[in-house]
């Protein structure tokens, strides 16, 4: 697969481990994907390889909706790269397969989280999970009747939130993939913040990722 970024935050761990998520999920032969917080396209791309019928990917950065838009040509994938967010998506006509998302998911100070430039790409307030909690509150409005969501963060932000507002909204989650990888430069350069908010341990430099399953349950029919 060819893939350029020019300019934009190109993809990390959390990127691979998604893909690899959704090539074990697998895509539906003619499903609607909506792939969230797209930067290269990666995973929208992935997913149209996989046979989806349409893929719409959207990111909140120009840049990256037009790198998604250049590295869709390149592979002669017919996906539709948007600028906005998950939020932007929520029609009373549309909903969606599959959806994937990376969204952004390091905690960061207040002074840090000023909402320009690259950091967009990683900064989610003080508990990291400003993003990951309305998309957890909406996905069941994505959602077809039988449709999946995937989604990827650091264990930083506590999966089991995750996992816990998912079943609150009355979908069936679990995790499906993990990972362990160093510090990059950004939580290197938060460690000792991090450590004295006790998100992580004194003279720790490794972060788990996880990818976590939401799967709308099935109605059915009372029986009388």
């Amino acid at each position: 697969m060819l893939l350029k970024t020019w300019g934009v935050y190109g993809p990390q761990g959390d990127s691979f481990l998604l893909r690899e998520a959704l090539l074990r999920a697998s895509v539906p032969t003619g499903a609607q994907v909506l792939d969230v917080c797209t930067g290269t396209g990666l995973i929208a791309l992935t997913a149209a390889r996989l046979g989806a019928l349409r893929v719409r990917a959207v990111d909140t950065c120009y840049r990256a909706v037009l790198t998604a838009r250049c590295n869709a040509r390149l592979n002669r994938l017919p996906i539709r790269v948007e600028h906005g967010d998950f939020r932007s998506c929520l029609t009373a006509s549309q909903r969606y397969d599959v959806i994937t998302a990376n969204p952004p998911y390091v905690p960061c100070p207040s002074e840090a989280d000023r909402g320009r430039g690259r950091a967009r790409a990683w900064n989610a307030g003080l508990d990291g999970r400003r993003y990951v909690d309305r998309l957890c509150a909406m996905a069941p409005e994505l959602l077809t009747e039988d449709g999946m969501m995937l989604i990827v963060h650091s264990a930083l932000c506590e999966p089991e939130q995750t996992l816990r507002l998912l079943g609150e909204s009355g979908l069936k989650a679990s995790i499906v993939a993990r990972r362990n990888q160093p510090f990059g430069p950004v939580l290197t350069s938060r460690a000792t913040w991090l450590a004295d908010r006790g998100l992580i341990d004194r003279g720790q430099a490794e972060e788990e990722l996880v990818v976590i399953r939401a799967d709308r349950v099935p109605s059915t029919a009372a029986v009388g």
